[in-house]
């Protein structure tokens, strides 16, 4: 088996563009996506507010929501048209509206009508806004009740505000770095490992330099050999990536990275014997690519990472099951963010070693039954 995986090592470094596959595009997708989520989550999204009351309660919401990071007032104005075409122009991606009227009704306990609205086109960013406009709102009322109505007109009286305490788990600065980063490296570097795979297989046929490729192997070794190449280079880049994640950025690992990692060689041997045996089924590259980009390419939106399959439909829920990628966002979940016990991992990743097996046996199958066409 070392003598195959040799030889893959030398044919890639004597085919430039192949090599560029294996080094330069997984560098290139590792560097683009850490600068992308560098910053951890969007600041300064710039707001207007529609400000009719003119009062105290809407100076302090305004202050309130300026003192806000993931905020940014572009403008404040009377006139809604006027804010209402900054929203279509997307110069925006928000607004609070303060009616005439707004203090006077709230210190007479009143609904003061104050209201939010956001461009949720843009699902990550309508989120953020809706949130951070939703709490500098709020926690402008609630100080201007306290301390610029209830103190003046009751000075002796201490009566607080009644508070809600939210707190998110394990990503408390709601950073996209450690929600979407460790997801979307995974998902981009399979794909690559799956053409790269492909390819490599794909030439064998396209040659005819299977003697060549078993020699004196068995199909065992040699499919294996081919396979574990492709999945050592791409883990050994998911464990650089990971290095730069948690020894750089600091977003240390709760559970056991023992657990991840061996999760990781299993997901990406799962897909490296997945397009092994697409390309030895249809011995048709054209082909090949494209059942690959639907099976690999589905992975992130199917596995419930940015879509819920809660109430999802029965083919959404049934090809959620049948990917690899779905027990390995699971594990690398419990065992990055959650912390949870070895105990809770092992099925997800029990299920990642059936999928080795299952799609080893298969294109091994379709390797032997291949071999037997051509000698006969």
């Amino acid at each position: 088996m070392r003598s195959g995986m040799l030889r893959e090592l030398r044919y890639l470094l004597t085919h430039k563009w192949d090599l560029c596959l294996v080094t330069l595009a997984p560098l290139c997708m590792i560097v683009l996506f850490s600068s992308m989520f560098y910053q951890g989550k969007p600041e300064h999204l710039p707001i207007a507010i529609i400000d009719q009351d003119q009062s105290e309660l809407s100076r302090n919401i305004e202050k309130y929501v300026s003192h806000n990071a993931v905020l940014d007032i572009v403008a404040v104005s009377q006139s809604p048209d006027e804010v209402e075409k900054l929203l279509n122009q997307t110069r925006i991606w928000g607004y609070i509206s303060i009616p005439a009227g707004a203090e006077q009704r709230l210190v007479q306990a009143k609904d003061a009508e104050i209201s939010i609205a956001f461009n949720q086109s843009y699902f990550s960013v309508g989120n953020s806004i809706s949130s951070a406009m939703l709490v500098s709102t709020v926690e402008a009322m609630a100080d201007f009740t306290g301390q610029n109505y209830l103190q003046n007109k009751i000075p002796y009286i201490d009566a607080p505000t009644p508070n809600v305490k939210i707190s998110p788990l394990y990503n408390p600065g709601l950073s996209y770095e450690f929600y979407l980063e460790p997801f979307m490296i995974p998902a981009i570097l399979h794909l690559l490992l799956c053409c790269c795979v492909a390819f490599a297989v794909g030439q064998e046929l396209k040659f005819n330099t299977t003697e060549q490729w078993l020699n004196q192997h068995s199909i065992f070794s040699a499919l294996l050999a081919k396979n574990l190449t492709y999945v050592l280079i791409f883990t050994a880049w998911t464990w650089a990536w990971m290095f730069w994640l948690i020894d750089i950025r600091g977003w240390f690992v709760a559970g056991h990275l023992w657990l991840i990692l061996l999760g990781q060689f299993f997901f990406y041997s799962a897909y490296a014997f997945m397009s092994s045996t697409v390309v030895l089924a249809t011995r048709d590259l054209a082909k090949s690519f494209g059942l690959i980009a639907v099976y690999g390419g589905s992975s992130l939106s199917f596995a419930g990472v940015t879509l819920p399959l809660n109430n999802a439909p029965l083919f959404t829920q049934f090809w959620a099951n049948i990917i690899p990628y779905t027990p390995y966002a699971k594990l690398q979940t419990e065992q990055w963010v959650i912390g949870s016990p070895v105990s809770v991992s092992l099925l997800p990743l029990a299920v990642l070693a059936i999928y080795c097996l299952f799609y080893f046996a298969t294109a091994y199958f379709f390797l032997n039954k291949y071999l037997k066409g051509v000698k006969a």
